[in-house]
């Protein structure tokens, strides 16, 4: 009788096994096939382009509440095209359902960022720059497409990125739903609940003093700060390997689920 309940309860825990692997699985599946729109937009107030790449779902049915998700690339010495960069990452929230605004925040003509000096100073008027882009951008897009769900804008954004993402939190929370860190290693996270804190640290790359909050306060305020071990910083991106871009997705979807 004991062999018996033993062989039942063994086929018990590999179906269970079987149906979570396909459960994840299913999770993983795009609902939706991916459009890529760009186009630049014009700050005449700042007399400034802002080349944007919008990834969104292709389809015909309404998507009742589509939230926005804005990201903001890693430094890239002014080359056109860094929005472009997270493809892995942008076409996998708009197979979902999300819709993605991609900023490109430097421009061929932009002086490059200091090399030098204390970064939190003389960086300061690039993520400034940066978060009048994105708010600049956001403000456009409330016109052509009113139907979207801005009450829950989340933010993305790698190492400078993810600092003008951050420094955009703290300028205008109101706006904010979530912000997801990817590695920002200046601008120091805000300890709030609101908005929803959460950053992905890479294996090489340490954060300046301040940058990240304290366990104590990551209970508090219930931020959550993940450490990739496998994952170094300028990984994060297109460049990383498939089982990194796997991993990144799912622990934002996490993230957005949250």
């Amino acid at each position: 009788m004991k062999v018996f309940f033993k062989i039942v309860l063994s086929l018990f825990l590999i179906s269970c096994i079987k149906n979570i692997e396909i459960t994840n699985v299913q999770n993983t599946l795009p609902k939706f096939q991916v459009k890529l729109d760009t186009v630049n937009l014009f700050d005449k107030q700042r007399n400034r382009i802002i080349p944007v790449a919008f990834y969104f779902p292709k389809t015909n049915q309404k998507i009742e509440n589509q939230k926005v998700v804005i990201l903001s690339h890693g430094y890239s010495e002014n080359r056109l095209g860094a929005n472009k960069s997270y493809s892995f990452l942008t076409k996998n929230l708009a197979s979902k359902g999300y819709f993605v605004i991609s900023v490109q925040h430097e421009l061929p003509t932009d002086d490059l960022i200091p090399k030098t000096g204390i970064p939190k100073i003389v960086r300061l008027p690039f993520w400034k720059r940066g978060t009048e882009n994105i708010l600049f951008v956001l403000n456009e897009i409330k016109k052509t497409k009113p139907k979207l769900d801005y009450k829950h804008l989340i933010l993305i954004g790698h190492s400078n990125g993810g600092d003008i993402s951050v420094l955009f939190a703290h300028k205008y929370p109101n706006l904010v739903d979530k912000i997801i860190s990817l590695d920002n290693r200046r601008m120091e996270l805000p300890r709030t609940k609101q908005p929803r804190i959460y950053s992905l640290r890479s294996s090489d790359q340490p954060a300046d003093e301040g940058v990240l909050p304290t366990l104590m306060d990551q209970k508090k305020f219930e931020i959550k700060i993940i450490k990739l071990p496998n994952t170094i910083h300028n990984d994060m991106n297109d460049r990383g390997n498939t089982r990194q871009k796997k991993e990144i997705n799912n622990y934002i979807m996490e993230f957005l689920n949250d």
